[in-house]
């Protein structure tokens, strides 16, 4: 969340909609002052380094197996150091209507729901559907359209 909240305060990052999933995360986002792929590298270099990091430090049962599976991630590709957390790409969709938006942001917000993890979305902290049900929203929130 503060990453996000960095970007869109830096780097001119709006955000539409979004859910942090544990193993994913889907935004629809724009940006007028810099390019979504470079913001798109930052976001996940920053975020890579702070959780390995927070792995290498806290207390974690599955330390040892999760460094060796981004070790071994790393290892197989070049743009890398030592560890690899993300995937290398990004599956970015053009929102080309309305329509669209609108289907997205559903399915968005509907993740943790399919997850079984909440039952109504607006419940799920890390979504954007709780600023859509004027809740408190961890993120910086912008107005479609505007």
């Amino acid at each position: 969340m503060d990453s996000l909240n960095y970007c869109i305060q830096h780097k001119g990052l709006e955000v539409y909609a979004f859910v942090i999933m544990s193993n994913h995360l889907h935004l629809i986002i724009s940006s007028n002052k810099e390019p979504i792929s470079t913001i798109i590298r930052d976001f996940k270099k920053f975020t890579a380094k702070q959780i390995i990091l927070t792995i290498q430090t806290e207390p974690e049962s599955r330390k040892e197996w999760l460094l060796a599976k981004m070790a071994y991630a790393g290892n197989r590709n070049s743009n890398n150091k030592t560890y690899q957390l993300w995937q290398q790409d990004y599956h970015a969709i053009e929102i080309s209507s309305d329509h669209f938006l609108h289907h997205k942001t559903n399915y968005i917000h509907q993740n943790p729901v399919r997850a079984g993890i909440v039952e109504h979305e607006e419940d799920y902290l890390y979504s954007s559907a709780r600023y859509f049900y004027n809740k408190k929203c961890l993120v910086e929130m912008s107005f479609i359209g505007g």
